[in-house]
């Protein structure tokens, strides 16, 4: 069995979960929470973002900054986040396209005006990820033994077109993205180009180069390669699916290792993510008592994203911080 097992969208679509091997998928999804569909059908959408998430990284400088994000508005470029309160090799742009915005014009997706085809691209990404993060999620739902109809209902009440997922694009350069003259007072450069860590949505879908570097942790193998496919969704269970799920699923903790090519990496993660007023609690299970207790999302995210823009000294908020204690 592999360890990141790879299922076709395709074969679902034509011959349902026969065209699914639903045993690897399970293990999976409690061993390490990581695998990788195939023939997805947003290929097209694919391609045409990460070209602009490559001359938007081969601007200047000072044309990113034009478009920087900052402690009150989470979206745009950034280049010194922090996880685990440890500095990432990389740079980030964070944005929006739909689901719920922000009545307040400062918080929305800021765009560089020097490339025209950047904002259409980043549409239709966003739009295409949206429609297959919501089957996906089903999709995986199902093969675990949860009914089609516990499948549509958790996705109704929890997501529709209030969701609040967000996308990004990542570059990870083969140096620090900072300059001498930038480190000063910045937390220092960890050893990992990306921390370990879990996403606290539902589910996340990545689009990753050929560079390679994602790393998964196996509960049974320990560290183990997420392998990079082309024109694959690598697909991760985040926090909050598994609270729902009570533990059937695990959040999958991952990292990215240095790069070590003189090219960079580049990846595009969609954080498929509910609504802010959506209660997170374990889904009532037969003979299997509830391992956490209820927490709005409001409050989890919150507490999630707010120390990656600086070090304010504490750890992030955890799903540890709500199981309950036997």
């Amino acid at each position: 069995m592999n360890s990141i097992p790879v299922i076709s969208l395709h074969d679902y679509h034509t011959r349902g979960l026969s065209g699914v091997d639903c045993d690897a998928l399970a293990h999976a999804c409690k061993d390490h929470g990581f695998f990788i569909v195939e023939q997805h059908g947003g290929e097209s959408a694919v391609d045409n973002a990460l070209k602009q998430a490559r001359e938007f990284f081969a601007l200047p400088k000072a044309q990113k900054k034009e478009v920087q994000r900052g402690e009150k508005n989470p979206l745009g470029y950034f280049d010194r986040e922090l996880t685990k309160r440890r500095r990432d090799q990389k740079e980030v742009f964070d944005f929006k396209t739909s689901g719920k915005l922000s009545a307040d014009p400062m918080r929305l997706t800021p765009w560089p005006t020097s490339l025209p085809g950047f904002k259409p691209a980043l549409t239709d990404f966003f739009s295409t990820f949206e429609g297959l993060a919501e089957e996906i999620m089903r999709l995986m739902l199902v093969s675990l033994g949860f009914s089609v109809e516990a499948s549509r209902v958790m996705s109704e009440e929890n997501f529709g077109e209030l969701h609040t997922s967000a996308a990004r694009l990542n570059y990870y350069p083969i140096n620090d993205p900072l300059s001498e003259d930038e480190v000063e007072g910045v937390t220092p450069l960890g050893d990992m180009a990306l921390h370990h860590h879990t996403d606290p949505g539902a589910i996340t879908l990545l689009i990753q180069d050929d560079a390679g570097g994602l790393q998964a942790f196996s509960n049974s193998l320990g560290w183990v390669d997420v392998p990079p496919s082309e024109n694959s969704i690598v697909v991760n269970v985040g926090d909050v699916m598994q609270v729902w799920t009570n533990d059937e699923c695990v959040a999958g903790v991952h990292r990215v290792v240095p790069v070590e090519r003189d090219k960079g990496r580049y990846s595009l993660p969609f954080f498929y993510q509910p609504r802010i007023d959506s209660v997170v609690e374990p889904w009532p299970m037969k003979d299997k008592k509830a391992l956490y207790t209820s927490f709005t999302w409001r409050d989890y995210i919150t507490g999630r994203v707010t120390d990656n823009f600086a070090d304010y000294g504490v750890d992030d908020i955890q799903i540890s911080k709500y199981r309950i204690n036997s």
